[in-house]
């Protein structure tokens, strides 16, 4: 007989590698705290690629991975729980890697009709000379990132194609996969999905200008307001386009959709995060507080719908 929610038993993934594992150790005791708050029974496991041990118990239930970046948000992880048949939260091991990389979950967003920056891909034999002439006829003003990393990770915002068309090639040599969009002046908001439902819309405004790693876990203040946007029309239109964008990269649980609104008010899609942060400054948290849901509550139900998903 299939166990109650009461009855799993609930291993937090956290750590991982490179730049954002402490972050992700942060979100794992948020989680592991939420959950025992509710009443379950949970574990909170160090994983990395060496220190597999945890996916061989076999009394775990259900494994809620909480890493971010590379190995815990970019699919890797998330193969290795599939290939041993067991059951996780957040997205599988397609859409984590699609919406990981900044270039497959911008041709989604394209395909889904949704709005996103103009952008030039780095190739391995460009020029910095090829990449000014092309970044010339782009924009005015870059924003320089990584296509896999996340947390702002890499990203610099520039002010002329010189600089941008250096900086992306520094970012090749130091990251792999590199691109180049235009800078979208605007109001930076993000929606919180849980279960296929958007969260209230939040928009975040850094005393830096532009929320980067810094901004995001450490600069306290920064600030995160609710009911910001005067037309109720444009905000519902944004949690649409968040729905859609989710459901396009077949995204599952939970995740965190970025926007920029121009100064035209047109919403610009800019990434998915399928495993958005838990820690004190986190917004998936956040939203949902402000929606009712307590933060047990939220991983409760994550937890529930990955559980129910796994024994349809």
């Amino acid at each position: 007989m299939e166990k109650s929610i009461e009855q799993l038993k609930i291993a937090v993934l956290a750590g991982g590698v490179g730049s954002e594992r402490d972050v992700s150790l942060h979100s794992g005791q948020t989680v592991y705290n939420a959950l025992l708050e509710g009443g379950h029974h949970a574990i909170l496991s160090d994983i990395t690629p060496e220190d597999l041990s945890i996916l061989e118990d076999a009394s775990i239930d259900v494994f809620f991975p909480i890493l971010h970046g590379q190995f815990g948000e970019d699919g890797q992880l998330q193969k290795m729980l599939e290939d041993r048949g067991l059951c996780f939260t957040g997205s599988d091991s397609k859409s984590s890697r699609n919406a990981f990389n900044k270039i497959l979950s911008k041709q989604a967003f394209f395909h889904a009709q949704l709005p996103v920056a103009k952008h030039v891909i780095v190739h391995a034999d460009d020029t910095q000379t090829d990449l000014q002439s092309m970044l010339s006829r782009l924009a005015d003003k870059y924003v320089v990132k990584p296509v896999n990393q996340g947390s702002s990770v890499g990203v610099e915002i520039v002010d002329d194609s010189d600089h941008a068309a250096a900086k992306a090639m520094d970012c090749y040599k130091t990251y792999g996969d590199c691109m180049v969009e235009e800078f979208i002046s605007g109001r930076e908001l993000t929606v919180g999905i849980l279960n296929g439902a958007a969260l209230p819309v939040i928009e975040i405004r850094s005393q830096s200008g532009f929320y980067d790693y810094q901004s995001k876990y450490i600069d306290d203040s920064t600030e995160y307001l609710f009911d910001t946007l005067d037309d109720k029309t444009l905000e519902e239109k944004i949690r649409q386009m968040a729905v859609v964008g989710f459901r396009e990269l077949e995204c599952r649980h939970m995740g965190r959709v970025d926007f920029i609104l121009s100064e035209q008010h047109v919403p610009f899609v800019l990434e998915i995060n399928t495993l958005p942060g838990f820690t004190s400054h986190s917004l998936l948290p956040m939203a949902a507080r402000k929606a009712g849901i307590s933060t047990p509550a939220l991983c409760r139900q994550i937890v529930a719908a990955a559980w129910s998903e796994f024994n349809a």
